[in-house]
């Protein structure tokens, strides 16, 4: 008879080029120095990004609005789940004081869902846009958003702003979803994006993880039905588990590998790929606005 013991899988130890360089140089100094006295919050320090000293070098930095408790409980995502906090209406100021002080050149603002609120959050977003661009007329914005829900409306908040570059994350394959992106939907994905850029958005973008068990062929089909929406710009990295509570990693991908989807996604037209096992929804963004 089998047993519990019998049928988990040790985890698969970490392959070597996943090995993570320390950020150093003087811009990531200064800008560590001014995250720690200003106590700033970025995604790149809270998720202890890979890319993080890369990033800063090159003036780009992402930050997290809507507080850090997610309506949603994503297998894969590191961020708590639970009742969120309430909207704090002073978040817009403090998040372009925060890009004024950094200095930053490229901005990349991201939320947790807020499936709680009317809006679902997107009245902050709109604020947010607003202050960065009041108090940062240089710095340039990609806006990482959730799915609202599909509703047009709030979609429409962020299309009236027009950022640089609209990005939504498909994360996963579409046999998948429902095991990765529990409260998700892969089509609805699809159609957000298409809606962002069939109302007028230049520069569209959505991201793609692997490990979590997907084939080859299936991860083609959804850079295919990316494209299909006239997404610009794919990212393509390596799922790590970010606690024994979360999804296991079923496969390391290889560096060849994510060459080839490289190759194919530059293939099948998309103006940017971003192809590799360290690389993040906002890695080399401030080159996706070109």
């Amino acid at each position: 008879m089998n047993t519990v013991l019998e049928t988990v899988q040790p985890p698969i130890g970490k392959p070597k080029w996943l090995r993570v360089k320390l950020p150093t140089g003087k811009k990531y100094t200064e800008l560590r120095g001014l995250v720690d006295k200003y106590s700033l919050n970025t995604i790149c320090t809270a998720g202890s990004c890979p890319n993080m000293g890369e990033c800063w070098g090159e003036g780009t930095a992402t930050f997290m609005i809507l507080g850090n408790i997610c309506t949603r409980s994503c297998g894969f995502c590191g961020v708590k789940t639970g009742r969120p906090e309430t909207v704090d209406w002073d978040e817009p100021e403090k998040v372009a004081r925060s890009i004024k002080i950094m200095n930053i050149k490229h901005a990349v603002i991201t939320s947790v869902d807020r499936d709680d609120l009317k809006d679902m959050g997107s009245i902050i977003w709109i604020e947010t846009i607003e202050a960065i661009r009041r108090m940062n007329p240089e710095t340039t914005l990609e806006t990482l958003i959730p799915d609202f829900q599909g509703n047009e409306r709030n979609i429409d908040r962020i299309i009236e702003a027009n950022p640089e570059v609209v990005s939504h994350n498909i994360e996963t394959v579409r046999r998948l979803t429902r095991e990765v992106r529990i409260q998700a939907k892969y089509d609805r994905s699809l159609e957000v994006l298409r809606y962002l850029k069939a109302q007028g958005i230049k520069r569209t973008k959505s991201g793609i993880m692997l490990g979590l068990g997907e084939t080859e062929d299936e991860v083609m089909e959804t850079m295919r039905e990316l494209r299909a929406v006239n997404v610009d710009i794919v990212t393509i990295g390596q799922y790590l588990q970010p606690s024994k509570k979360h999804l296991p990693v079923k496969e390391f991908i290889t560096p060849e590998q994510f060459k080839k989807y490289e190759v194919f996604g530059k293939e099948l037209g998309f103006r940017h790929v971003e192809s590799g096992a360290l690389v993040r929804s906002s890695y080399h963004a401030q080159k996706h606005i070109l």
